[in-house]
């Protein structure tokens, strides 16, 4: 990995439980609970209002977030603007600038009245350095505690203790190495921002080391009910635990006086210049949405947490969507590692004519470079199956323009988006990765959209990213060699940043890939 990264929320956790030894006994598990209906007065309600009546109530509005600095405007306009409820579910938190905003906003809601459902994965609660346990003592004694803020985990280690959780990620491998990779915010049920994105300042363009190249998908009206369908399927199910059932001994709270400090912590960082610490008002942003808006209509699906076992239900999804394809398959995936099976199925849309492209990490813009390492052997069979083999630049031209978010100005850029497009007809946004993991270990969530114009729309985005100026195009020379050629060269060398991440690419071939 390029850096660890403190975490807010799961943080959070751990300042919950960090006295915790085992969940509180008997454990009497909370009466389902499921999301609050749309109201009509809801922010959203107008606009919603309008696509059903012009195009059906199946229909939704969607809008590409492409861009990290939207990324981030958006959430904030969505938790700024809700009126009735907010959920969360994440992978990670990061308990940076763009962290801490999010978890002011998100704060200051609830204190207005929001109901906010906050789901976490339990992995990185163990992560924490000086600058995270300030924030963590802030917040932590009080969160749990608020009327209108609920917090659970998924598959949370029983005891807390770092050397308990290694001794049981030993006795227990199998049931702990299943993580949550799911990625919603959901607003008053009937807004949603859906994708790959976690939440944490490299995502959302204000890391000066690395910021990734992401992808999001905001959609309003009926895609929020679906989305909040999976929500459910999650705080409901046997995976997941509330905060409030671990036996916590918090820090006694310091209330108003935690808050001030978490509002000083986002306040005149020259990285947050255009987003103040304070709510605002987004009135003029919803007004103009409308005409931003593509119509589609959408599924949206994720692996299922059944009692007793995870059912992982995404990988035989995309992979039906993908041979569903006439004519062109367009894929855009940061971490892909490939097998037998998956290359059969592009010989097989090679033999049916359809055109393939792929986008995915090169090993110089790769912040996992263990993923390269079982990648890097099935570059030459994804061509000779007829795929055009794209690898982004960790200094693309387009990096200023997608992954930066003013002021700030990293030193390269990496790849974490997640997407396709079917035919020009049907897009797929969501947050898994084509690898072992995604596919059989942890939980993942998708939509597939039904719109010719956002299809249209995301196509060219990765017309973009193809381009010279972004990524190498991968190919076999006459004398059977991989070359990767760009605007300004042809090597025959995998291109890297470093010779570190050279030697690092030979080292991790030594570790199983499902580790990634």
């Amino acid at each position: 990995m390029i850096s660890v990264r403190p975490l807010l929320v799961p943080s959070l956790v751990l300042a919950l439980v960090a006295c915790a030894s085992k969940p509180v006994e008997p454990y009497v598990r909370p009466a389902p609970e499921y999301a609050l209906p749309a109201e009509t007065d809801s922010a959203f309600a107008d606009i919603e209002a309008n696509i059903s009546n012009a195009h059906g109530s199946e229909s939704s509005g969607f809008k590409l977030l492409d861009r990290n600095e939207d990324g981030l405007r958006w959430r904030l306009a969505l938790i700024d603007s809700a009126r009735h409820s907010i959920d969360v579910q994440y992978y990670l938190w990061y308990g940076d600038a763009s962290g801490r905003l999010l978890m002011k906003r998100v704060l200051d809601a609830a204190d207005r009245g929001v109901k906010v459902r906050m789901l976490v994965d339990d992995l990185n609660t163990v992560i924490s350095d000086a600058t995270t346990v300030v924030v963590r003592d802030d917040v932590a004694g009080w969160l749990d505690a608020h009327p209108n803020l609920e917090l659970r985990v998924f598959n949370p280690w029983r005891d807390r203790a770092f050397a308990g959780r290694v001794g049981e990620s030993v006795a227990e491998m199998g049931r702990v190495n299943h993580r949550m990779h799911n990625k919603s915010l959901i607003v008053d049920n009937q807004a949603a921002i859906l994708g790959g994105r976690n939440l944490g300042d490299e995502y959302l363009g204000l890391n000066a080391d690395f910021n990734f190249h992401d992808l999001d998908l905001l959609g309003i009206g009926p895609v929020a009910r679906q989305a909040s369908a999976v929500f459910d399927l999650f705080w409901n199910s046997e995976w997941v635990m509330p905060a409030s059932a671990l036996d916590l001994q918090p820090a006694p709270a310091d209330g108003d006086a935690a808050r001030t400090r978490l509002t000083r912590s986002v306040t005149g960082l020259p990285a947050l210049q255009m987003f103040p610490a304070a709510p605002q008002s987004w009135l003029a942003e919803l007004a103009a949405l409308p005409g931003q808006l593509h119509i589609g209509t959408s599924s949206v699906s994720t692996d299922r947490p059944d009692a007793g076992a995870l059912r992982q239900e995404m990988i035989g999804k995309v992979t039906e969507l993908m041979r569903s394809a006439q004519s062109e398959l367009l894929i855009i995936n940061a971490y892909i590692i490939p097998d037998e099976r998956s290359i059969e199925m592009l010989r097989e849309l090679q033999g049916r004519g359809v055109k393939v492209r792929v986008i995915t990490n090169s090993l110089a813009s790769h912040d996992v470079p263990a993923v390269n390492s079982h990648y890097k052997k099935w570059r030459g069979p994804m061509i000779d199956a007829g795929v055009e083999l794209h690898e982004v630049r960790h200094d693309a031209a387009m990096r200023s323009q997608v992954a930066d978010t003013a002021p700030t100005r990293a030193k390269f850029m990496g790849l974490h988006s997640k997407g396709m497009v079917i035919d020009r007809e049907r897009v797929w946004i969501g947050s898994m990765n084509f690898d072992p993991r995604s596919a059989e270990i942890n939980t993942e969530m998708g939509v597939v959209i039904d719109s010719r114009a956002l299809a249209e729309e995301f196509a060219g985005l990765i017309e973009r990213d193809a381009r010279p100026a972004n990524s190498w195009r991968v190919a076999v020379d006459e004398d059977g060699r991989l070359t990767w050629r760009n605007d300004v060269e042809t090597v025959t060398r995998q291109p890297a940043r470093s010779f570190r991440q050279r030697v690092e690419d030979v080292i991790f071939m030594a570790f199983p890939k499902e580790l990634y």
